[in-house]
């Protein structure tokens, strides 16, 4: 398993204050030698830094691995410059990266990084990486929730008495994301955001979904595969056993990571670039 799981507290300026991140280091991890590639892991709504750590296997998933894994923590809040003027993606894009890169002996180059997530975080994750082509050459979603800017009324209230049951309400939604058609949706549409020009190239994408999650995360899974293939870009889709829930995500874990390290610099102990 990874050496040491470390918590530093950065200054945020985005957001005006402290931020504690989990940061995960490789069992062969020094700072002399090949440096080494990062992956931004995003929780779901209403988890934190440590979720990954307490639902998931993921240490042991990363045995052997050489990547640093970046937990941040946003609550109940999208890692997006959001309806309500919380700046949780400069936060990640101009505080984050800048500091882990400045921290640890990281490979600082697009291809060396890649940013991945479930639900909320699987969504994000996507987002941000095409709306910084320059920064992640990857994206590991878990059940996306990739067209919550599309989102209206609750498509989720037969679930609001069931136990464990988390996925935000229409006013936490709305606090987030603005009313429909506000400017807040559309600079996050995951549509518009695909089929944008750009002169830089895009990343590489790994979607998984369970079959057992909503209906509508499904779909919008599906849809949004469909989309990027459109575009000629190079999609791994997985539809495989499972919910909307932790379970089903440490059963994805080792296809993503493995993705992972077909498609990032760094991921061999030389430092050389894998091929698939």
């Amino acid at each position: 398993m990874p050496a040491r799981v470390l918590t530093p507290c950065w200054r945020s300026r985005a957001l005006g204050r402290d931020k504690r991140v989990n940061v995960l280091l490789p069992e062969d991890y020094t700072e002399e030698g090949p440096r080494y590639p990062v992956l931004y892991l995003l929780h779901g709504y209403g988890a934190g830094r440590d979720t990954w750590l307490r639902r998931t296997r993921l240490l042991d998933a990363l045995r052997g691995s050489r990547l640093i894994v970046v937990l941040p923590e946003s609550g109940r809040r999208w890692l997006i410059n959001d309806h309500a003027g919380l700046r949780y993606e400069d936060y990640v894009i101009h505080d984050l990266v800048p500091a882990v890169d400045e921290h640890f002996p990281t490979l600082a180059d697009r291809s060396a990084r890649a940013i991945g997530g479930f639900s909320m975080g699987g969504a994000a994750a996507l987002f941000l990486a095409l709306r910084h082509r320059g920064l992640f050459a990857a994206v590991a979603s878990y059940a996306g929730a990739f067209e919550a800017p599309h989102r209206t009324g609750d498509p989720y209230a037969v679930h609001r008495g069931e136990p464990d049951f988390v996925m935000p309400t229409v006013e936490s939604h709305e606090r987030v994301w603005g009313p429909p058609g506000s400017a807040t949706r559309r600079r996050y549409d995951p549509y518009r955001l695909i089929d944008a020009p750009s002169t830089e190239p895009p990343p590489v994408f790994h979607l998984d979904i369970g079959m057992q999650d909503h209906d509508r995360m499904v779909r919008m899974s599906r849809t949004v595969r469909e989309a990027l293939d459109r575009r000629g870009w190079q999609v791994e889709y997985h539809e495989r056993r499972g919910g909307h829930d932790w379970e089903y995500v440490e059963a994805a874990l080792p296809a993503s990571l493995e993705f992972l390290s077909r498609n990032l610099s760094g991921t061999a102990a030389d430092g050389a670039v894998p091929h698939p």
